[in-house]
């Protein structure tokens, strides 16, 4: 059980660091890729998106990285 619970932290401690990571990366320089107005916000308004973005980021990274079509 002790083995379980370990891998479990491991990649919850994982999941955890590269959604900081990339939470920081997609504030500063991706979110304006997907939505223009996001060039405009204060460093207030990306610090309250912070952690939706940190806890969400598999589904925000498809959606950055996705081939627009026109």
């Amino acid at each position: 059980m002790e083995i379980i619970i370990t891998i479990f932290l491991i990649a919850l401690g994982t999941y955890v660091l590269i959604g900081l990571l990339f939470g920081l990366y997609f504030l500063f320089k991706g979110a304006a890729k997907i939505d223009p107005l996001m060039q405009d916000t204060k460093k207030r308004v990306r610090f309250l998106l912070f952690p939706g973005v940190a806890a969400t980021w598999p589904f925000l990274i498809r959606k950055l990285f996705k081939p627009k079509t026109t």
